[in-house]
């Protein structure tokens, strides 16, 4: 009884201070990101309109996408924000292949005001879809906290503490100039112990699964590194890092270490994921068979990791494969040969990510699995002293 109201109490204090932890982090991070964020390139204005009417309209279906148009739209749009809230201008919407947004009466837009000649000129630059999100957000909380209740609701505060470790910590250590790959490392690590406490609570299986974690994300890391440095790719070959190179030099950027920090972070949720499997699963056969040998256990282990081996490696080379979908069908639009697409950065960083992922997966399950069975030993050599 002692015990439980022990668990119950460092589970409240845990709770707290990881909610604590999310606001001083919001709260820190602009002012510590202000010091190392240069002026903003963009001199339009960001605001919401609507548009009132159209005053002429020259249109023809788009070639390509069913029903998309391409030409432009002249346009009369009411401004819903900032200083010139209420005020109306003319627009001119040009449709294209890439910025394809048909406007209609009454259509909430985001729009961009810039200044030139000491005249104001308005864009239709996006369409609003923010309000869509918030009713997609609003289902996820919704089911997780209907189905989970407390421990979906602990789920909820463990993924707003990953994004907000994430966006308003590392994201500002990366731009001040500091080594990416042990703050990157040190980060996950933080994600993955608070992540584990908060749902599996202090016990064995926490503890195994949170070292068996560490271990291998940090392996999947190391090995993409080392075999990143042997091919000579970086974090400029990612997708967008070619446009990272702009602001590199203003913000001190290591951009060499970005591709490390990219495979750790997309390989964690997997890796955890994993390692918990495996310590639930060690400590559930040692509960219905406390006598059994420690051999024994870990050979059971193996047995159920080889399961979640499979289907987890399958899961975190088809999301690989989803990201690169578009790269993998202009390959095979353009027929080309495989000493042509293999050798392709993309490609590589891409083929890189989801074995390292996987390699880091595979050697997580006997690690978590021995870890499991050292505390178990200590336990019962506590209990026979």
């Amino acid at each position: 009884m002692e015990k439980r109201i022990n668990e119950k109490m460092k589970q409240v204090i845990l709770t707290f201070l990881v909610i604590v932890s999310v606001i001083c982090m919001i709260w820190l991070s602009p002012k510590y990101g202000d010091n190392h964020r240069m002026k903003t390139p963009f001199q339009q204005e960001f605001v919401q309109g609507k548009v009132i009417r159209i005053t002429e309209e020259n249109l023809m279906a788009d070639p390509v996408i069913e029903g998309k148009f391409r030409g432009g739209q002249s346009l009369e749009v009411e401004i819903l924000q900032g200083k010139d809230s209420g005020k109306i201008y003319p627009v001119y919407n040009a449709l294209s292949a890439l910025h394809n947004t048909r406007a209609y009466p009454g259509l909430k837009a985001v729009f961009t005001i810039r200044e030139t000649e000491g005249k104001k000129v308005v864009w239709l630059y996006n369409e609003k879809r923010d309000t869509y999100l918030y009713m997609l957000g609003a289902v996820f909380v919704g089911l997780i906290l209907l189905l989970g209740k407390m421990k979906g609701a602990k789920s909820l505060l463990s993924l707003i503490f990953t994004g907000t470790s994430i966006v308003c910590v590392l994201l500002p250590y990366l731009f001040s100039g500091a080594e990416p790959i042990s703050g990157t490392i040190l980060m996950a690590s933080v994600v993955t112990l608070v992540s584990f406490l908060l749902i599996g609570g202090f016990d064995r299986k926490t503890y195994s699964a949170i070292m068996g974690t560490v271990f291998g994300i940090t392996l999947a890391g190391g090995i993409s590194y080392f075999f990143g440095k042997l091919m000579n790719l970086s974090g400029i070959n990612m997708e967008g890092g070619q446009q990272l190179l702009y602001i590199a030099k203003d913000y001190k950027l290591r951009i060499e270490g970005l591709l490390f920090a990219s495979i750790l972070i997309s390989s964690l949720g997997a890796v955890m994921d994993v390692a918990m499997s495996i310590a639930s699963s060690v400590n559930e056969l040692h509960e219905q068979n406390p006598e059994q040998s420690l051999g024994k256990l870990f050979a059971s282990a193996l047995n159920i990791g080889r399961d979640i081996m499979g289907t987890m490696i399958n899961t975190l080379i088809l999301a690989f494969a989803g990201s690169s979908l578009p790269l993998m069908m202009m390959i095979w639009g353009y027929n080309m040969k495989y000493d042509q697409f293999i050798n392709i950065p993309g490609i590589a960083i891409e083929i890189m990510n989801a074995l390292a992922g996987s390699i880091g997966i595979i050697a997580t399950l006997p690690a978590t699995a021995l870890i499991s069975i050292l505390f178990i030993k200590k336990e019962r050599e506590k209990l026979n002293d």
